[in-house]
C-alpha cells in the first residue's frame, strides 16, 4: 500500500508501520519463505504499491493466482479490522495488468530474436557443452560480418548448415569447428523448436520501453508474463528472465540515484536462475544486479530458501522480507541460521527462532534507510493486498490481452529477410554460377571438337584436292608420256619394216607410262 510516499509493507507486532522507502526501492531485495507461508501476498503488496506510486513493474505468474490483480480484491475484513485499515486509504481496487506469454496463449506474444538473445544465454537454453557453446558464438560473429541476421531458429538452422558444408571456407579465418559439434548444436536447435522456440523467437521483438508504462490514473502498469506452462522448462524460465533483465541493463540509461525506481522487476522462483549455472553466466548475472540499479531498476528475487542465491548476488539485496521456514532436517537448520544471520539483530528477540515460529502472512522484515543502512530486524504482519487473489476465467482474460494497446503491435509474426532467405540466395547464386560454369566448359568443349571436325575435314578435303591433281597430273603426263614413247618406238622399229614399227611404238609408250608412274609413286 503506498501511503505518506512510502511503500507500506507490513506491521510490526508492537504496531509500527514497517514502509519501504522508494528511493531504496532499486537496492533490490528478497522475498524468501516456505510453500504456503504468503510469499505471492507479499509479493501482491509490493506490486500494487509500486504500480500506486506510478511505477511499472514486471513479474512472471508461475501459479496463475496474480491475474486476478486486474479486479478488486474483497473477502480482507476481517484484515482490514486487525490491522486498523479503515481511514488510512486501505480499499479495494484493480490494477492495469498487460498480459504476456512466450507462447501467444494467456498473453499479448512476447517475442525475442535470436540475436538479442546472443550466443552465452542460447548455449544455456540449448544445454549445449563448452566446446559448443565456443563454436555457437563463431557461428554468431560469423552472421554479423556478413551481414545475415539472425531472427528466428530457421535462420540458426540456416546458418549451421552453411557452417557444416563450407567448414573449410571459414577454417582458415575463424578457426576450425567440428562438422559433429555443428550436428550436435543443430539438433538441440531443433529440439528446442518443439517446445515452442519457433514461437518465441522472431519479429516483432518486444521493445521493453513498451513496459514504462502508466495509465491514465498514473498508476504504472503491471507486465505478467504468464508461466505455468513456462515453468515446467526451468531453463527456458529462467534464462528468458535473464535476457529481459539483462537487455534492460544493456538499453537504459545511468540515472543515478532516483526518487522512485524506472521500473521493478520480480523473479519468482529465482533458484531456477542459478541451477547449473556456468561460471561465466553467474558472473553475468552478478554483474548485471550490482549495476542496474545506476539504471533505476529494482530486482527482487522471490525463491524458498536463501541460500538459493548466491553470496555474491544476496549481499545485493537490500530489502529482506523473511517468511517461515521450517527445520527437518540438520541442512534445514543450516539454512534456517544462515537467513537468520543475514538480518540485522534485533534485541527484543532470536530471530532464528522466529523464521521457524512464523505464521501464515507473518514475517521477520528489514529495509533500507535513508542512509541505505540495512534496519534491525522487525517481525511483523504483512497487509493485505487490494486487488483480487487468485486467477481469472479465460473469457476476461481474452477481452484483457485484446483489449491492450499492444496487442495489435505483437499479435502477427513478421518474417523479415533474414540469414534463412540470404543464404537460399547465395545458394541460388552459387549453384547459378556453378551451372553457368558447368555450361560454358561444355560449350568450349563443344567449339573444341567442332574445330577439330572442321580441321579434319578441310584435312580431307585437301587431301582429296591433291589425290585429284596428282591424277590429273598423272594422266596428262602418262598420256604424254605414252605418245612421246610410241613415236620413239616407232622410229627405233622403223628399220624392221611395219612389223617392227608397230611393236617398237608399243613398247615405247608402254615404258612411258611405267616412267610416269613410277615417278608419280614417289
Amino acid at each position: 500500500m503506498f501511503k505518506d510516499s512510502k511503500v507500506w509493507v507490513a506491521k510490526a507486532d508492537n504496531g509500527d508501520d514497517l514502509c519501504l522507502l522508494p528511493k531504496m526501492a532499486n537496492r533490490h531485495g528478497l522475498i524468501a519463505g516456505a510453500t504456503g507461508s504468503g510469499k505471492t501476498v507479499t509479493l501482491k503488496v509490493l506490486a500494487e504499491s509500486f504500480s500506486d506510486m506510478g511505477v511499472p513493474v514486471f513479474l512472471a505468474d508461475v501459479k496463475g493466482d496474480l491475474a486476478g490483480m486486474i479486479r478488486e480484491g474483497s473477502g480482507m475484513e476481517e484484515r482490514i479490522e486487525r490491522f486498523s485499515l479503515a481511514g488510512t486509504g486501505y480499499e479495494y481496487k484493480k490494477y492495469p495488468v498487460t498480459f504476456w506469454d512466450l507462447f501467444g496463449e494467456k498473453g499479448i506474444q512476447l517475442r525475442t530474436t535470436v540475436s538479442e538473445m546472443g550466443p552465452i544465454l542460447l548455449s544455456r537454453i540449448l544445454g549445449l557443452n563448452d566446446l559448443q557453446s565456443d563454436i555457437l558464438t563463431i557461428a554468431f560473429k560469423i552472421a554479423d560480418d556478413n551481414g545475415w541476421f539472425l531472427f528466428d531458429t530457421k535462420d540458426l538452422k540456416a546458418l549451421l548448415n552453411e557452417l557444416s558444408e563450407n567448414n573449410k571456407e571459414y577454417a582458415a579465418k575463424y578457426g576450425k569447428m567440428s562438422p559433429v559439434s555443428i550436428s550436435a548444436i543443430l539438433r538441440s536447435v531443433v529440439a528446442l523448436e518443439t517446445q515452442g522456440a519457433e514461437t518465441f523467437f522472431g519479429e516483432p521483438a518486444l521493445n521493453l520501453t513498451d513496459w514504462f508504462t502508466t495509465d491514465t490514473n498514473g498508476k504504472g502498469m503491471i507486465n505478467i508474463l504468464d508461466s505455468e506452462s513456462l515453468i515446467n522448462n526451468g531453463v527456458l524460465y529462467s534464462t528468458f528472465l535473464l535476457w529481459m533483465l539483462s537487455e534492460l541493463f544493456e538499453t537504459l540509461p545511468e540515472v543515478g540515484d532516483m526518487e522512485k525506481p524506472k521500473m521493478v522487476f520480480f523473479f519468482d522462483e529465482a533458484h531456477l536462475l542459478f541451477k547449473d549455472t556456468s561460471k561465466a553466466l553467474l558472473d553475468k548475472i552478478e554483474q548485471v544486479v550490482k549495476l542496474i540499479r545506476s539504471k533505476g531498476v529494482g530486482v527482487y528475487f522471490i525463491t524458498q530458501n536463501p541460500r538459493d542465491i548466491p553470496d555474491g548476488v544476496l549481499a545485493q539485496l537490500g530489502n529482506k522480507i523473511q517468511h517461515a521456514l521450517h527445520a527437518y532436517t540438520p541442512a534445514d537448520q543450516k539454512a534456517v541460521k544462515a537467513a537468520a544471520d543475514s538480518f540485522r539483530e534485533n534485541p527484543e528477540f532470536k530471530t532464528y527462532d522466529a523464521i521457524m515460529e512464523l505464521g501464515t502472512g507473518e514475517a521477520v522484515v528489514s529495509f533500507l534507510d535513508e542512509n541505505g543502512t540495512p534496519g534491525v530486524v522487525r517481525r511483523a504482519f504483512i497487509l493485505p493486498p487490494m486487488s483480487k487473489i487468485g486467477g481469472i476465467d479465460d473469457s476476461e482474460r481474452d477481452s484483457a490481452i485484446k483489449g491492450s494497446l499492444l496487442y495489435s503491435k505483437y499479435a502477427n509474426a513478421v518474417d523479415s529477410d533474414s540469414a534463412y532467405e540470404m543464404l537460399q540466395r547465395k545458394g541460388v547464386m552459387l549453384a547459378e554460377e556453378a551451372a553457368k560454369a558447368k555450361a560454358e566448359a561444355e560449350a568450349a568443349k563443344a567449339k573444341e571438337r567442332e574445330e577439330a571436325a572442321k580441321a579434319k575435314e578441310e584435312e580431307r578435303e585437301k587431301q582429296k584436292t591433291e589425290a585429284a591433281k596428282k591424277r590429273a597430273a598423272k594422266s596428262v603426263a602418262s598420256t604424254v608420256s605414252g605418245t612421246v614413247g610410241r613415236e620413239v618406238g616407232k622410229a627405233a622399229g622403223k628399220g624392221f619394216g611395219k612389223f617392227g614399227k608397230t611393236l617398237g611404238g608399243n613398247i615405247g609408250a608402254s615404258l612411258g607410262r611405267g616412267i610416269i608412274g613410277t615417278l608419280f609413286k614417289l
